[in-house]
This record gives structure tokens, sequence and C-alpha cells, in this order.
């Protein structure tokens, strides 16, 4: 498939508006803290994040690359078992039937006070992460995988049964197919989801990414350096969100194609 210099000017063209009203909202905050004279330990100016941040970019980048790896590796997990899961779901009826309630009831618990739950029960190390970012992340990208499977084609799944083929094959060839568009989309809610878990989780209980860096910060009354922690927990669930669009272009490129339309 091919792409016209076009069709990436008129989508570099959407993110125009909210890059405009970006640096409105960050010319106000630079222009109130200037007028105000307000504490930076209160509230910082945007300049000031950035010096500071770029001042202690390695600590930023060491914590960053720990919240990152947490998050790849939290988030995995979770794919798996929403595909595991769903895949058992789609082919049961009984299991759907077990299964989508305990789905729903697991985005019920509040991850505020689940989290120190979970460091209290398993330590400071990689696997309290990891379960939080499963809770967090499941449902959508599940609940998108078994909307997929029902939204699949019925006339292509009736003329593959009257050619004889088995439930795994129609499985295969059209639902599996037809439930990857909607997978992506909740991808996409799942990634960012990710990063907000995985940087919670750390700031309950860690020894190192944004969230502990955040807690230790915000205890030393730097509140620049909090903001730029946050700067770069938003970069890398933007870098992240964007890289589903670069992975659904290659699995998946019909998909965006109907979207372009």
């Amino acid at each position: 498939m091919t792409i016209s210099k076009t069709d990436n000017t008129g989508r570099a063209r959407r993110f125009v508006p909210a890059v405009l009203v970006a640096g409105v909202l960050v010319g106000i905050w630079q222009t109130y803290v200037v007028v105000s004279g307000i504490r930076p330990q209160v509230l910082p100016s945007p300049a000031r994040v950035l010096t500071q941040g770029w001042v202690h970019r390695v600590d930023i980048a060491g914590h960053a690359w720990s919240t990152l790896q947490v998050t790849l590796v939290g988030f995995a997990v979770s794919l798996a078992l929403a595909w595991a899961l769903a895949i058992a779901v789609d082919f049961s009826p009984w299991l759907r039937q077990a299964f989508v309630p305990l789905f729903v009831v697991s985005q019920t618990l509040p991850i505020i006070a689940i989290a120190p739950l979970m460091i209290i029960w398993f330590g400071f190390g990689l696997l309290p992460k990891i379960l939080v970012i499963a809770l967090v992340t499941f449902f959508p990208v599940a609940i998108g995988l078994l909307e997929g499977f029902a939204a699949a084609d019925r006339e292509a799944g009736a003329l593959l049964r009257s050619m004889g083929a088995s439930r795994w094959q129609q499985f295969r060839y059209v639902r599996l197919p037809g439930a990857l568009p909607r997978f992506f989309t909740a991808l996409r809610i799942g990634i960012t989801y990710a990063v907000v878990g995985a940087v919670f989780a750390e700031y309950v209980g860690a020894t190192s990414g944004l969230g502990i860096y955040m807690s230790a910060q915000k205890n030393s009354f730097r509140t620049d350096l909090v903001l730029a922690a946050v700067a770069v927990t938003a970069v890398l669930s933007l870098t992240l969100y964007a890289l589903t669009y670069v992975v659904e272009r290659l699995v998946a490129p019909w998909a965006l194609t109907k979207d372009a339309t």
C-alpha cells in the first residue's frame, strides 16, 4: 500500500489545532507566572520547568527508562492474557457468561486502594507493578477483542460454513481479521493507561521510575522537576500511542485505509 504526500499532509494538519491550543495555554501559563510573581515552589514557569528538566536530564532519563521497561513488560502480560481469554470466550458461550461479568468487575476495583496492597503483598519488585498495569489495561483490550470478534462478517462466516470450514478456520479467516481494527483502537486506549498505571504503581512504592522520582521531588518542594517528569510521562504516552499506528499499518493496513476514507 502506498501513501501519498497529500495523505501525509492531511494527517499532519489534524495536529495543528492541538498544537496551537497547547501553545496558547503554555503562553498563558508563562505570562501568569511572570506577572503574578508566584513562587516557583508553588507554580514554576514553563521556561523553568524546561530548563531544570534539561539540567537534570540524566536522572530523569534513567527513571523514564525504568518506567518504560515496566510499562512494556506489564502491558505485554496484559495483552497475552487478554488475547488468550478473549479467544477462549469467543469459542465458548459458557465462558462468555462466566468471564465477561468478571472483566467488568475488574474495572470497579479502586486502583488507588489496590496498588498499596500489591506492594504489601509482593514487595517493591517488578511483580506488583505488572499486576497494577494488567488490572488497568486488561479490560479495554479484552472487550475490544470480544466486540471485534462479534462484529465479524456474518455472510463470510456463513459462506465458510457452507464450504465445510471448521470453527477454527472460520475464526482464522473471518473473525480474527475482522477484529483487528477494534483491537488496535483498544490497544491505543490500553497503552496510555499502561504508562499511567506504571507511574502510579511506582509512586506508591518503587526503587526507580518516574513515579518514585515525582514523589521524591514533591517531598523536596521541587515542583519544577515534578512537572518536568510529568512532561516526560506525557511524551512516553504519546510516543507509544503513535507506535500503535505503525504496528497497525504493518499488521492491518486495511483498517487505516478504511479510516482514511
